[in-house]
């Protein structure tokens, strides 16, 4: 049994349709589907993804979507995000774009947005956009191993799904321990080892950035085994119908 973990597929609708079609042709049966955020871009293609996410047409499985950055600045938009203010939104991508997210995207979908969790914890691993302090953050295969570690201990969780940078890789921690030091003004210092145990942040891709190529990750929980996968799809990919 696995996981599919997804996550910024952008309004693509062409992406997501390939990349189910990729899940059928598994040897082993689809366990979960996750969807780690991103969903929406600044695009009306948005509205007809979300349909097929609220309501996936059999053999298609029922995903658990949380909150990505395109949601969150959504939110904020209308008045209901963690920041009172898009001021990410708007010092990343202008002014123009946030009208267009906003014109784009209608207050019914609002409210199924503001519905969503902010991640997900199944057994010990953490499923989420960025990462367990902000949904803004990127973890990379360059973010240090201390920083790393922080994010992991934060939610106590052996592996950490992430989707921001659109990046697929595994970064794994080895075995090790921390040394730390209390001081303070009436106490002499404290001195405190704890043993970490190994842990992993996995990088599960992006699946509507790039036009025409679709990554995603496979998880099996039992035996801990990643697997990431790369669809391409669209004009001129697989095999094509002949004209007559």
């Amino acid at each position: 049994m696995l996981w599919a973990i997804l996550s910024g597929i952008e309004g693509n609708l062409s992406a997501y349709e390939a990349v189910l079609a990729d899940l059928r042709r598994q040897r082993q049966p689809i366990e979960a589907l996750y969807v780690l955020g991103d969903v929406i871009a600044p695009t009306p293609e948005s509205i007809a993804l979300v349909e097929w996410l609220r309501s996936p047409q059999h053999p298609n499985p029922q995903p658990q979507v949380c909150q990505g950055w395109w949601e969150e600045q959504l939110l904020c938009l209308h008045g209901l995000g963690r920041t009172p203010e898009p001021t990410e939104l708007l010092e990343r991508h202008g002014t123009s774009t946030a009208k267009a997210l906003w014109e784009s995207i209608p207050r019914s979908v609002v409210a199924w947005v503001r519905s969503l969790d902010f991640g997900f914890f199944e057994l010990d691993c953490l499923l989420i956009h960025g990462s367990s302090v902000s949904v803004s953050e990127e973890l990379t295969p360059d973010t240090p191993p201390v920083q790393m570690l922080d994010r992991l201990l934060r939610m106590d969780a052996n592996s950490l799904f992430c989707g921001r940078s659109g990046l697929t890789f595994q970064y794994t921690l080895q075995e090790g321990g921390i040394v730390s030091t209390i001081a303070t003004l009436d106490r002499p210092v404290e001195r405190q080892t704890a043993t970490v145990r190994p842990r992993q942040i996995i990088g599960v891709g992006n699946v509507g950035r790039i036009p025409g190529r679709a990554t995603y990750t496979l998880y099996n929980p039992y035996s801990n085994i990643v697997e990431f996968k790369t669809v391409r799809y669209g004009a001129g990919r697989g095999f094509q119908p002949r004209s007559t």
